[in-house]
C-alpha cells in the first residue's frame, strides 16, 4: 500500500497551544485516593503523595491538570476540602454513589500540582451552588490577602495565592444525568452572570463555558448556539467532551471514529463563527476539549456494580485495562486535535490515573504505564510548536461513520525553534505496510531521522501488573532520508513517531 505526503513550510495550521495535551484528576473511583495521594505507599512524600506516580506525570509533561470533575463538582462544596484533616467532613458523592472523606482539597491539589509541574485548571460547581459560591472560591485560590476567604487560606497554610487563570464554569450542564441540571437557557443565562462577577475580580481570567457532552445529545449543536449568544463576550473556551469505544470489536470501526471527532469540532467551530457574527463581536472562542478518551472496557459492568454498593469511599471503578488497539485509537485522536488546533487550543485525557488512564497504581504496591500512555507522551513531548497542513493521498475505506476514510493517519508539527519536524503516523491497515512518500518542501536539508515504532502483533495485548511491558516502544527503521524528503515503512496496525533534525 503505498502513500504521497508533502509537508511544506509555508502550509501550516496554526500555532500550538501546549495545553491540548492537558490531563485530569477528578475526586472519582481510585484516582485520587491509592492514585496520587497514599499516606501508607512506601514512596510516598510528606504530604502523602506517591512519588512513583509523581515521576511518570512529570514524564508525560502534561501542562494542566483540570480537577475536581467532572460529575463531582455539580454537588462539591469546595469548603469541605481546606483546614485541618481531622475536621473535615465526609460527604456523598451523588454522581458515582461513593463517600468523598475529602482528604484531598483545593491545598493538596495545589502542591502535587507543583511537585507534577503541571498547572490548575480549576471546576467550579454551577449544579447545586451559583455564583456566589464562585466568586467565594476565585476569591480564596487567587486574591492576595486583606479579605474573608483570602485571610482563610493564609490561616490554612498558603501565604500567595496561587494565581489559577484557567477556570471551568460547570460541567457538563447540557446532561440529565447531572445535579444541578440546567436548560441551555438556564444555564447560560447563571454562566454569563458567574463570569461577568469572576471578570469584575480578574479581566484577566480565562473561562470555560459547557458545551455539549457528546455529539449524540439531542440537544446538539443548538446548545451551543444558546449559551454562546448568552455568553460570547465574557467567556473564552466553550468545552466538549467525547468517549470512544469498540463495543462490537470491529477495528476498522473503531479506527473510524476520529472522523466523528473531526466533525464534532468543524460543527461547534461554525457555530462560534456564527455566534460571533451574530454578536457583532471581535473576540475569539476556542475549544476546550476537555475529556477525551477511550471508554468501554469495564463501562457496562461498572454501571451495574454502582447501582449495588453502598457508598464505598475510593472503589475500584471505571478501570479500564488498554490494548493495543488503544494505542492506534489515542494516536488517531490526538493527530486530530495537532489538525484542528486553530480551533481546540486545550484538551484533557481522561483521566490521568486508574479511572480510564495512562497511569494505572496497586495500592502498597507498584505503578506501570497503561499502553495508551505511550502516544500520549510522545504528543506532548514532541508535538509542541506549529501544526502543519499536510497534503495526503493514499487509500480509504468506507465506515458506517464515514466514507473515504484514510488508511494513512498523520500529523505533522514543526519546531523552529529545535529546527525539528516530527510526523505521528497510524497505519489503519491490518494486512498491508504503508509504504509513504513524505516531500519536505523548503524547510532546508535533512541531516538526520529517528523512527520509534509501537506494534503488536495481538491488538488484544495489554500492559499488566504482572506484565507492565507487554506493549512499549522500540527503536524501528522505517524512515529513511530520501532526495527531497524521506520514505517510511510502517507496518500493518502500528504508530510511529518520525523526528527529524534539520
Amino acid at each position: 500500500m503505498k502513500a504521497k505526503v508533502t509537508a511544506h513550510s509555508r502550509y501550516v495550521i496554526s500555532d500550538i497551544d501546549n495545553r491540548l495535551y492537558g490531563s485530569f484528576l477528578e475526586h472519582l473511583g481510585r484516582a485520587v485516593y491509592t492514585g496520587i495521594y497514599e499516606p501508607d505507599h512506601p514512596t510516598a512524600d510528606e504530604a502523602g503523595m506517591r512519588r512513583d506516580v509523581i515521576d511518570l506525570v512529570r514524564e508525560l509533561d502534561t501542562p494542566i491538570c483540570r480537577y475536581p470533575g467532572g460529575n463531582f463538582v455539580s454537588a462539591y462544596n469546595w469548603e469541605d476540602g481546606i483546614g485541618p484533616k481531622d475536621q473535615r467532613p465526609t460527604r456523598l458523592d451523588l454522581a458515582w454513589r461513593t463517600a468523598e472523606s475529602n482528604q484531598v482539597g483545593i491545598h493538596e491539589f495545589a502542591d502535587w500540582a507543583e511537585k507534577a509541574n503541571t498547572e490548575m485548571m480549576l471546576a467550579i460547581n454551577l449544579g447545586s451552588r451559583g455564583l456566589d459560591e464562585a466568586r467565594a472560591f476565585v476569591e480564596y485560590v487567587n486574591h492576595p490577602g486583606g479579605t474573608e476567604w483570602s485571610d482563610l487560606r493564609k490561616a490554612n497554610g498558603r501565604a500567595d495565592p496561587w494565581g489559577v487563570k484557567l477556570w471551568c464554569l460547570g460541567n457538563e450542564m447540557d446532561g440529565p444525568w447531572q445535579v444541578g441540571h440546567k436548560s441551555a437557557a438556564e444555564y447560560g443565562h447563571l454562566a454569563n452572570e458567574t463570569a461577568k462577577a469572576l471578570r469584575g475580580f480578574d479581566k484577566s481570567l480565562e473561562l470555560v463555558v459547557c458545551g455539549s457532552s457528546h455529539s449524540n445529545m439531542p440537544t446538539y449543536p443548538q446548545w451551543e448556539s444558546t449559551v454562546l449568544q448568552a455568553t460570547y463576550d465574557q467567556v473564552d473556551y466553550i468545552s466538549l467532551h467525547m468517549y470512544f469505544d469498540n463495543y462490537e470489536k470491529n477495528t476498522a470501526e473503531y479506527l473510524a471514529l476520529p472522523e466523528k471527532l473531526d466533525r464534532y469540532i468543524g460543527t461547534v467551530s461554525g457555530v462560534i463563527d456564527y455566534v460571533k457574527s451574530r454578536s457583532r463581536s471581535k473576540r475569539d472562542v476556542k475549544i476546550s476539549f476537555d475529556e477525551w478518551n477511550v471508554w468501554y472496557h469495564e463501562r457496562k459492568q461498572d454501571a451495574a456494580r454502582m447501582a449495588e454498593w453502598d457508598w464505598p469511599h475510593a472503589p475500584r471503578l471505571l478501570e479500564d485495562i488498554y490494548n493495543f488497539e488503544d494505542v492506534l485509537q489515542v494516536g488517531c485522536i490526538l493527530n486530530t486535535f495537532i489538525r484542528r488546533s486553530d480551533v481546540v487550543r486545550i484538551a484533557c485525557i481522561a483521566q490521568l490515573v486508574n479511572v480510564i488512564a495512562p497511569i494505572m497504581t496497586e495500592p502498597g504496591g507498584a505503578v506501570w504505564r497503561q499502553t495508551i500512555y505511550y502516544p500520549f507522551k510522545f504528543a506532548s513531548t514532541m508535538g509542541r510548536g506549529t501544526a502543519l497542513q499536510l497534503d495526503v493521498d493514499c487509500p480509504t475505506y468506507d465506515a458506517d461513520i464515514a466514507p473515504n476514510v484514510k488508511y494513512l493517519d498523520i500529523a505533522g508539527v514543526h519546531d523552529g525553534d529545535a529546527g525539528t519536524l516530527t510526523f505521528f503516523a497510524v497505519n489503519k491497515s491490518g494486512s498491508e505496510v504503508m509504504d509513504v512518500d513524505l516531500s519536505l518542501e523548503r524547510f532546508g536539508t535533512a541531516k538526520s531521522v529517528e523512527h520509534t515504532l509501537i506494534r503488536h502483533d495481538d491488538l488484544e495485548a495489554k500492559n499488566t501488573k504482572d506484565n507492565p511491558n507487554a506493549v512499549t516502544p522500540e527503536v524501528g527503521n522505517g524512515a529513511r532520508i530520501s532526495e527531497g524528503g524521506l520514505t517510511l515503512n510502517l507496518p500493518p496496525y502500528s504508530y510511529s513517531v518520525v523526528r527529524v533534525q534539520l
